[in-house]
């Protein structure tokens, strides 16, 4: 079984995924990082030469070769969530944990963030408060559908957020839920 770390940029995917596997004793693997070592370029420069759907391609690629292992704590892209074949492979092969956060949060979070001009492109045009709203808006149902657990992400620590799946997790892997 893996455990998939999905939802928004800036939702603390990377950061909780990599307590989480700290505390599993699992592997963590950053889908994003994981893409661009294999390109050799950023997330920005693969989606300014090749274009979204190619990016999206290679995220499913990569998807269904990490679920042949098990062990795994993934933290997926945020838009994984938009192919039906990627939910697929998700829920039969672990299971997924939506972190959210709110648009003025993740707004925030992005403002904060360097990287976040760097290595996440805008995906309507510019990383406005709108287009937070937007996006999350039609994936909203997307990561529904996904997800085994959500957990919001607005108030709490890293560490809270990571605590809180565990626990989950543990309940889980008993057959608990």
């Amino acid at each position: 079984m893996n455990l998939y770390l999905v939802g928004y940029r800036c939702t603390g995917k990377t950061s909780v995924g990599r307590k989480l596997a700290e505390a599993l004793e699992w592997v963590f693997v950053d889908m994003d990082y994981e893409l661009e070592v294999e390109e050799g370029m950023s997330t920005q420069e693969i989606v300014a030469s090749r274009g979204w759907q190619y990016f999206r391609e290679l995220e499913g690629q990569l998807l269904e070769r990490l679920s042949q292992a098990t062990r795994q704590v993934i933290a997926t892209g945020g838009g994984v969530v938009t192919a039906p074949e990627n939910i697929a492979i998700m829920r039969a092969s672990g299971r997924a944990v939506w972190l959210h956060a709110g648009p003025g949060t993740i707004a925030k979070r992005m403002a904060a963030d360097s990287n976040t001009v760097a290595q996440r492109p805008p995906l309507l045009g510019s990383d406005s408060f709108a287009e937070v709203e937007e996006v999350l808006a039609e994936r909203l149902p997307l990561y529904q559908q996904t997800m085994h657990l959500q957990v919001g992400t607005d108030d709490l620590s890293l560490e809270a957020v990571a605590q809180h799946v565990l626990a989950w997790l543990d309940t889980e892997l008993q057959g608990g839920s």
